[in-house]
């Protein structure tokens, strides 16, 4: 079948809008239509070609929800119309990490970045009328009318859930909630600082809340943010680090926060260390956020050594997608999670760069692609 997806043709560059020839399902693979896509900042680093992914023109998206339309043979456990929610990590169940609890560090992640399947690293479920392939944004590229992925990396979810919120559990949900909650192991009382207020730190900030920290700072450059950041759990809004780790250090008799937790949407080497500096003895940074792979940190290392402090990275928040998505849809439907509120503004699938471009500008907490 043919589909149009949002494509980079070439780094860097803008999204646009593209038709392309769609592989139907294999064994172990569904192709789905799409509900609704999430507009990571992940996404917007392809783009870029801060993290440039090994083939190009590259079919964006990683959040996603919809409906299934077709299963491969031999496929069991799926049937067309069953309701997913991607995982942009996939789980195989078998590999060292997923038998250890870590399925975010599943070994079928090494794929990724390759736009190919996992299996097979030169086998493309997309291509250009030319047949030129399309890589895939982690063997799933939700931003397209339809695609086709493993089964690996959906989620079969109750049909009378709302598409355009689940489609948020794909990526920006259970990676900021659990940077929080499983990387930064807030406790009761905690005095917790999150870096950046956008999808990923505004779920922090929720996860920060529930866990039952005290006071939770939320820093954004972008001062119109402070009340969605109080929305979502934040005591207090700064605009700089300096401000809140004065703060922090205010009510902790001079100590800083148990844990600061890094969820902008480009890392600077300067962010790590003035998150080092913002916590206590003991204290933990939880490093989320992504930038140029070649970012260094100024970090001063008899800190780390003689505070004892801790320097956390976190993948998809240390979540397990088979337990933990449909555990938060669970706190959703029970009203203990937000998922209306992180939405916005929604975007056409040809609107994706103007999205972006909202992004850059401070607009979106998360905006949402929704198809017809």
């Amino acid at each position: 079948m043919t589909t149009r997806t949002s494509v980079i043709k070439q780094p860097p560059g803008r999204y646009e809008t593209v038709t392309v020839e769609l592989d139907d399902p294999r064994q172990n693979e569904v192709t789905v239509k799409l509900a609704a896509a999430g507009l990571c900042h992940s996404d917007d680093h392809n783009a870029t070609g801060d993290l440039p992914p090994d083939v190009y023109p590259y079919a964006g998206g990683h959040e996603g929800a919809g409906v299934i339309t077709a299963v491969g043979p031999d496929t069991p456990g799926f049937e067309v119309g069953d309701h997913v929610v991607f995982s942009f990590l996939p789980a195989c169940g078998k590999c060292e990490f997923c038998a250890r609890g870590m399925s975010n560090l599943c070994d079928l992640g090494a794929s990724l970045m390759t736009g190919a399947r996992a299996e097979d690293p030169g086998s493309f479920r997309m291509h250009l009328p030319d047949g030129t392939a399309v890589g895939q944004q982690c063997g799933i590229s939700t931003f397209s009318e339809y695609t086709t992925a493993s089964t690996a990396s959906v989620i079969k979810i109750d049909k009378s859930l709302p598409l355009k919120q689940m489609a948020l559990l794909s990526c920006g949900v259970p990676t900021g909630w659990g940077s929080a909650v499983n990387s930064a192991h807030v406790q009761p009382g905690d005095t917790v600082i999150v870096m950046g207020i956008g999808g990923i730190g505004a779920n922090a900030l929720q996860g920060a809340a529930h866990a039952g920290a005290l006071n939770i700072i939320a820093v954004d450059p972008v001062a119109t943010k402070e009340e969605k950041a109080k929305l979502f759990g934040a005591t207090h809004f700064y605009t700089s680090i300096a401000d809140a780790t004065e703060y922090a250090r205010s009510v902790t008799n001079g100590q800083g926060a148990d844990s600061t937790i890094i969820t902008v949407g480009i890392l600077a080497g300067q962010m790590v260390a003035d998150a080092l500096a913002s916590i206590r003895k003991a204290g933990t940074v939880v490093v989320t956020g992504l930038g140029p792979i070649s970012t260094d940190a100024p970090i001063v290392f008899t800190d780390l050594t003689l505070m004892q402090k801790r320097l956390q990275g976190s993948l998809f928040g240390e979540s397990n997608p088979r337990r933990d998505i449909p555990n938060l849809i669970r706190m959703y439907q029970k009203g203990h999670l937000k998922l209306d509120e992180l939405i916005t503004r929604e975007y056409t699938l040809d609107q994706i760069a103007e999205g972006y471009d909202d992004m850059h500008a401070g607009k979106n907490i998360r905006g949402v692609v929704v198809f017809d």
